[in-house]
């Protein structure tokens, strides 16, 4: 039964019921173009309203006379309409309570150091959490709030950083006729971001926007989402943001020309139950708070003393995160001002800069936890940190086994947090117990994306999949009953070999045509002062359950990092419990140029003329770079963007909302 497009798992079949191909101008301007970015995916689910399926019948709330204010309420909707149409907005001042940041109860915290349990008066997210202890119990607002919108129409704009915008046949009506919970996902293809309804099996995406830019990250706000209003932000590879409604084809520009910051975009996220604040990493190690109803300000960050041990010790990468404070924060002026003071100087952007990582050390993604306190960082220094968003505080600084970590994702029921990495490895943290609490093996290659299935955690047993540059589809339960440690003995395949023949830290899915170019992605990764034609290889990483190898877990001392009560080192293989894959499924077969590649490197035979073609041949290849998990589906993408949609087998929640994956 099984094959490309079906694989079994042990709630059921999955099989392919849509794929969404590069169309043959797509493929051509990946093929020219000089850079080459990923395809990530972002999810949501959206609720319409149930249509009457009844014929002329009356229901029994009309019965009762439950719709005797119909016609004013569709009188209040057109007014609404009609006052969305005129492009009012509203300044961050002016967002109503509904819309800020929610205080979640955590199910626990994690051991804060120092004075970190108690959270400033003024920070980035005090006046936002103040509104919210006013208001309650922040939920989702029942009935329709009007939200502030992007100024500028795209289809009147003169920018010419969009370049072209197309639409579906009947759009945006069409989207009317949808009935209950609706599932769409966006994702980029080159210069290209797409918007397409999953199931629909419609020829033609939703939306298709052009830019000048390279997309390299995006987000949609799952609290502000409606049938009439979606927010999304992009990132691209110059800095710059774009905030844009697809439903009234409006956006707005931010960080327009890096006035904030020109390094590239590696990761964005709306703040959870916020309708304005989010988040951005970027290649050069920080992390930037925006509000998308401020206008940029003139900023220049303060750089620390000492980045990553070098010329000072002032700054410990690995002790605290640096925060630089903008000018029109309140608490740069010790709290005396108000912040629903409309002046000039609260209507700025960045809200705050954070450098959470050495210069030249890119944050290559972060994640909230699901009470919003805090966040999950993880840099290309081989570190996951956990930063108390709300005090703007590290709380925990994690090492890797080897090499630096690759993607993130968080438990929803916030007990755990889950990283791949250059080690081949899916690694579990208990960031409350501060420990490790299992490593995954099953990759024979980078991880490149994780994420949870939120429809089968159920607090006793986790299901989270992910994808590699192995082109493997690996799905793993993980239960605290179910945990084993590895076996003290040889192993007997030996060695794991990569597809490249030997490690590199290079990954497959950042190389250029011809190697590694100053001008490709990749470089956007690396030190500035090190070009990536000079960068030397790592030595291979250990293989975790081979006792032959004596490697042991890096150590501080190889860091060059100073010792600190919040660094915690990766444990060796023998303390460790080992997780094991419930399926693994290769979504696509290697060609025979990198099999011939792989198996020569095996036997130790020189591989220089082979490893050349086998990097050019490996670009064709459709490498898996993104995962996601819908209601009703599984989604896969490539990094070309060629997205499936794999039909899940009885879904235990099948009304449950999925949030976005990268």
């Amino acid at each position: 039964m099984e094959s490309e497009a079906t694989f079994v798992a042990p709630e059921g079949v999955y099989t392919v019921i849509e794929e969404h191909k590069p169309s043959v101008l797509q493929t051509h301007a990946a093929a020219t173009s000089p850079l080459s970015f990923p395809t990530r995916v972002s999810v949501i689910t959206v609720r319409y309203p149930v249509k009457d399926k009844g014929g002329g019948a009356q229901s029994l709330a009309q019965l009762l006379g439950g719709n005797n204010h119909s016609k004013k309420d569709k009188e209040k909707f057109k007014e609404r309409e009609k006052e969305r149409e005129d492009g009012n907005s509203l300044s961050s001042s002016d967002t109503p309570p509904d819309e800020q940041l929610d205080d979640f109860t955590a199910p626990a915290s994690p051991t804060v150091h120092h004075t970190h349990s108690v959270a400033p008066t003024n920070t980035i997210f005090s006046h936002h959490a103040q509104h919210s202890a006013s208001a309650g119990k922040n939920k989702k607002p029942s009935t329709p709030v009007k939200w502030s919108k992007p100024k500028s129409n795209m289809k009147t704009t003169n920018s010419t950083f969009i370049t072209r915008t197309q639409h579906a046949e009947g759009f945006p009506r069409s989207l009317k006729d949808r009935d209950g919970d609706v599932s769409f996902f966006f994702y980029n293809q080159v210069k290209t971001v797409l918007w397409v309804e999953a199931g629909a099996k419609a020829r033609e995406p939703l939306s298709r926007t052009t830019f000048s830019a390279y997309p390299t990250c995006h987000s949609i706000n799952q609290f502000t989402a409606s049938p009439e209003h979606l927010d999304i932000i992009i990132g691209f590879h110059t800095g710059d943001l774009i905030w844009l409604d697809p439903i009234s084809s409006r956006y707005h520009r931010l960080n327009k020309g890096g006035c904030v910051t020109s390094s590239a975009c590696t990761a964005v996220r709306w703040v959870p139950a916020s309708a304005s604040l989010f988040l951005v990493s970027h290649a050069d190690g920080t992390i930037v708070v925006y509000d998308r109803d401020r206008e940029d300000g003139t900023f220049g960050p303060r750089e620390p003393i000492g980045t990553g041990g070098i010329g000072g010790d002032d700054w410990d990468p690995t002790d605290s995160i640096f925060v630089t404070i903008p000018p029109w924060h309140p608490a740069a002026h010790h709290g005396d001002m108000d912040v629903s003071d409309k002046s000039e100087k609260f209507i700025k952007n960045p809200v705050s800069h954070w450098r959470v990582a050495p210069r030249g050390k890119a944050v290559v993604d972060f994640v909230f936890s699901p009470d919003v306190k805090y966040v999950g960082a993880i840099s290309e220094d081989g570190c996951l940190r956990v930063i108390d968003a709300l005090a703007e505080q590290l709380v925990d600084c994690y090492s890797s086994y080897f090499g630096a970590f690759t993607c993130i994702a968080w438990s929803p029921d916030g007990r755990f947090i889950l990283t791949g990495g250059q080690d081949d490895l899916l690694t579990i943290f208990s960031p409350w117990e501060q420990r490790v609490v299992a490593r995954c093996q099953g990759h024979s290659s980078f991880v490149s994306c994780v994420a949870f299935d939120e429809t089968r955690c159920d607090g006793r047993t986790y299901r989270f999949g992910s994808v590699g540059e192995d082109n493997k589809l690996i799905l793993w339960d993980f239960s605290s009953g179910a945990l084993h440690r590895p076996k003290n003995h040889s192993h007997s395949h030996g060695h794991r070999q990569s597809l490249m023949g030997a490690y590199s830290s290079t990954s497959l899915a950042l190389r250029g045509r011809s190697g590694v170019s100053p001008m490709s992605s990749f470089s956007l990764y690396l030190p500035p002062h090190l070009p990536p034609s000079l960068s030397p290889p790592p030595p291979p990483p250990p293989d975790l359950f081979d006792d032959t190898n004596t490697d042991k877990p890096r150590e501080e001392g190889e860091l060059g990092l100073a010792h600190s009560p919040r660094y915690h080192p990766a444990p060796s293989r023998n303390e460790i419990a080992v997780v094991q894959p419930v399926l693994v499924k290769n979504l696509h077969s290697p060609p025979s140029s990198l099999i011939t590649s792989t198996n020569t490197s095996a036997v130790g035979a020189s591989t220089t003329t082979s490893s050349s073609s086998s990097s050019s041949a490996s670009i064709q290849d459709p490498l898996p770079t993104a995962i996601a998990f819908l209601p009703k589906h599984l989604l896969t993408s490539t990094k070309n963007g060629l997205v499936k949609l794999w039909v899940r087998p009885l879904a235990l929640k099948v009304g449950a909302t999925s949030r976005a994956g990268r």
